[in-house]
């Protein structure tokens, strides 16, 4: 098995929301809409799309229901501090919860948290130390 992610498909309990977030508030772009499932636009990355939270679950063969910290972090990398800044405040302004704001990192670089209104944990982040990053813009 290679080290690749081929999509990521998050669960949600409320499709609607959960699209209005994305697309009215960070501005992502809809490629396909099946009702049940939505995927966006990839621009080149793993694509990401959204099922409905008890379909989904029922689909891997687990139960919807869950709480707390699920042990995954979604990492959006940029470019510099003020991008950070930016994405944190567009997050914000669409509804997210700000878990950590915007500030150094222990690392040495910068970065700031925010959970979606479905709860999954955004990690975005700069360095100026690396060069070979998977940025995301």
């Amino acid at each position: 098995m290679k080290a690749h992610v081929s999509s990521i498909l998050l669960g949600v309990r409320d499709l609607d929301r959960a699209k209005r977030f994305y697309t009215d508030g960070l501005g992502w772009k809809i490629k396909n809409d099946y009702g049940i499932s939505v995927f966006f636009e990839s621009d080149g990355a793993s694509p990401v799309g959204f099922y409905g939270r008890e379909g989904l679950a029922d689909q891997v063969g687990t139960e919807p229901a869950g709480s707390g910290f699920s042990g995954l972090v979604l990492t959006y990398v940029v470019r510099s501090e003020a991008r950070v800044e930016e994405v944190m405040a567009e997050a914000e302004k669409a509804g997210a919860t700000i878990l950590k704001p915007a500030g150094a990192l222990p690392w040495g670089g910068y970065g700031g948290t925010f959970a979606d209104p479905e709860g999954y944990i955004w990690s975005l982040g700069y360095s100026s130390r690396g060069t070979d990053q998977p940025y995301a813009e």
